[in-house]
């Protein structure tokens, strides 16, 4: 193919899907007690939320080394002539800023970094998306039109139990406005502007689960056909349960249960749950 898809593990596409779509995948990392583990690569989602239930440290994440992504895009000049790269917010991590760094140093190859503004498996969703298009032979400049064409409609809204996760790794403005009933609320959290804010304050899970859903409806109702993935934090039972019923209520809806991993886990707290979605 002439056009190589690459994303970062933080889009918690699985290793199959990867293989399947031809999507290369670049990891971020988690320091747990000293140690580093590549997401994805050294450590899956339960080991790390059992590993992290006994640390007595708070977990620190990592972006991928300037050097990974150079010598990615060295492999992937061999046979293609453009890359895209895409990779979680720009607001919460410096991995959008390494591939555009890393594309300007590699010769023989053109290397577009898109800045999805986003994470997780909504971010998957443009990663799939790329790659279909790749397989199909469209340039990168056509499928990077359609990326920014998706993110009219890209939605996704997460349930966190304990803020002090986002607050301690510096992932949460607008923090202020939580303080006071902070451990009374379950607050809908969503990105705006590249960075992760409050979107309303819900007393109750239940409450705030079926806010999200609310938001899903509508819509649903705007669009003939949409993705859409329901997200959880080693809560999967919980989380399938949910995905029945939506899928159930809306059929124009095609549902997928994904996963927050290690590096994203790390700023939510085990228990969260999120909600994204596209327009097809």
């Amino acid at each position: 193919m002439r056009t190589a898809i690459v994303t970062d593990s933080t889009a918690y596409i699985t290793a199959e899907e990867r293989a399947r779509l031809n999507i290369h995948m670049i990891p971020l990392s988690v320091n747990i007690s000293g140690q580093l583990f590549a997401e994805e690569v050294d450590i899956t989602a339960s080991e790390f939320y059992d590993k992290v239930r006994g640390a007595k440290e708070f977990p620190k994440t990592t972006q991928p080394p300037i050097g990974e992504f150079v010598s990615l895009f060295e492999e992937l000049a061999k046979e293609h002539d453009e890359v895209i790269s895409i990779h979680l917010s720009s607001g919460i991590s410096g991995t959008y800023q390494g591939a555009v760094q890393a594309g300007e140093m590699v010769e023989g190859v053109d290397v577009y970094a898109f800045d999805s503004e986003i994470s997780c498996a909504v971010q998957g969703f443009y990663a799939i998306r790329a790659a279909e298009m790749a397989a199909q032979g469209f340039s990168a400049k056509e499928i990077f039109a359609t990326l920014a064409d998706m993110q009219q409609s890209i939605r996704a809204y997460f349930i966190v139990d304990d803020l002090a996760h986002l607050q301690r790794g510096g992932r949460l403005s607008s923090a202020a406005a939580l303080i006071g009933g902070l451990l009374q609320v379950k607050p809908v959290l969503h990105f705006v502007d590249k960075v992760i804010v409050p979107f309303e304050k819900i007393r109750t899970r239940k409450k705030a689960l079926k806010r999200a859903e609310e938001l899903l409806a509508e819509d649903a109702k705007k669009y003939e056909a949409m993705d859409a993935v329901v997200i959880h934090a080693n809560c999967q039972a919980e989380a399938e349960e949910w995905l029945a019923q939506l899928a159930a209520t809306y059929p124009n809806v095609n549902f997928k249960l994904s996963y927050f991993g290690p590096v994203i886990g790390t700023h939510l707290g085990e228990g969260s749950m999120g909600l994204g979605w596209t327009k097809k």
